[in-house]
């Protein structure tokens, strides 16, 4: 404004004051005068907010329990079951973050593509008769070493996606005096691992069991349902990595804040909607599916199911990303079994059980298609099943084609 009235003001007057100079004398001065209103103008600030250097604006972070802190008080309000997964689970959370670092760091330290012995001949399939990946046999050897290091006396025994047969602590670690422990853990070190090539979604999934009293531990002591799991949890590496955690009492999630290198408790209490709108099937498979599986989908993508929701396809190939997903926004991820195999590709142990857990504890069920997943009796380590996870009343509304269509 202060420019545009000096300019006007010299407009009306400037003719007057300097009509008797000679022209070119006239001109020189109007432009000096000219110059002179428009720096003037422009250098006066004292109207305007200055920006506030850098150095001086400071970030808001909420005021948040760390992960640790949850476990001290969890383990004061629950008693000794609880201090008994307190060093255990410190150390899954230490396991989360170097994966986390891993995971991130896989392109420029060559982490990608499938795992090779030292003569650069790539590695023999692993149990599930999959390639095994660089970010597989990495990442198995840290979940390992913390299951197992965490604690003497705690965990005896592990069992491992990637693995033929358990181990115990002991072999693990290379010291008899992790032989001992009343509990064992199951794990999927890298749930999704081929998404790494294309930066996507990868997880981690772990379950804890007690140990049969007075028992030796071996294969048999993991056969367990998983309603006897004593504690159940996934890590996501995503946009942001979250650690996402259930003890029998409801699920809590933890963000990982990678400024202060701590998970932080940002997800309390989490409830799963009774209905929702996603439905993550990898409908490749669509025309192998059950009939009523299929019966089941079409009714979702045209909202003639009795939620009355249409919903919406989202799948991106990794187990703990899609459940993730349905989590947070309703609706039901399923993995079924298909012509070639009745039993699907998720392992009872290593993930339907854990993620299942999670999903009750949730507020959401988890099934087979024709009964609760965790009431399954497992007759072998690596066994598979159908598995459906979701808002309870999408996963009940399939069961309920199950009961009512068949494949005939």
């Amino acid at each position: 404004m202060k420019l545009v009235a000096a300019l006007c003001l010299f407009s009306i007057s400037g003719a007057t004051a300097f009509g008797n100079l000679p022209p070119s004398t006239s001109t020189s001065t109007s432009n000096r005068l000219q110059r002179t209103a428009l720096f003037s103008s422009f250098g006066d600030t004292s109207n305007v907010e200055q920006p506030k250097p850098m150095a001086e604006s400071k970030q808001r972070k909420k005021k948040l329990k760390t992960f640790n802190r949850y476990l001290e008080i969890e383990s004061w309000k629950r008693g000794p079951a609880a201090r008994d997964m307190e060093p255990i689970l410190r150390s899954i959370g230490e396991a989360c973050k170097q994966i986390n670092r891993i995971v991130q760091r896989a392109q420029t330290d060559d982490f990608y593509g499938a795992a090779v012995d030292s003569d650069g001949n790539t590695l023999e399939d692993n149990i599930q008769g999959e390639v095994q990946q660089k970010l597989d046999v990495v990442c198995n050897k840290i979940m390992l070493k913390q299951f197992c290091g965490s604690s003497t006396g705690i965990i005896s025994a592990v069992a491992s996606e990637e693995e033929d047969v358990p181990r115990c602590c002991s072999d693990v670690m290379g010291d008899p005096a992790f032989s001992e422990g009343e509990y064992v853990a199951v794990f999927d070190p890298i749930d999704g691992s081929k998404n790494i090539d294309s930066s996507l979604p990868v997880g981690t999934i772990f379950g804890i069991y007690k140990c049969q009293p007075g028992k030796e531990v071996d294969e048999k002591t993991f056969l367990q349902k998983g309603n006897e799991l004593i504690a159940a949890g996934y890590c996501l590496y995503s946009a942001t990595t979250i650690l996402v955690l259930t003890m029998g009492s409801g699920v809590d999630g933890f963000t990982l804040d990678p400024d202060k290198g701590n998970f932080f408790h940002t997800h309390e209490d989490m409830r799963i909607p009774s209905a929702g709108p996603i439905y993550s099937f990898n409908e490749a498979n669509f025309h192998d599916f059950s009939e009523p599986v299929k019966r089941y989908l079409d009714a979702l993508k045209t909202g003639s199911t009795s939620t009355g929701i249409r919903s919406n396809a989202r799948y991106v190939g990794a187990l703990v990303a899609d459940t993730h997903n349905v989590l947070i926004n309703g609706g039901i991820y399923g993995y079924p079994g298909t012509r070639t195999n009745e039993a699907g590709k998720l392992r009872l142990l290593y993930e339907s059980n854990p993620m299942g857990m999670i999903m009750e504890q949730a507020g959401g069920a988890a099934s087979t298609g024709v009964g609760r997943i965790l009431d399954v009796t497992p007759t072998e380590i690596h066994m598979r099943v159908p598995t459906f996870l979701g808002s309870i009343d999408n996963v009940f509304e399939l069961d309920q084609f199950h009961q009512y269509y068949s494949d005939d």
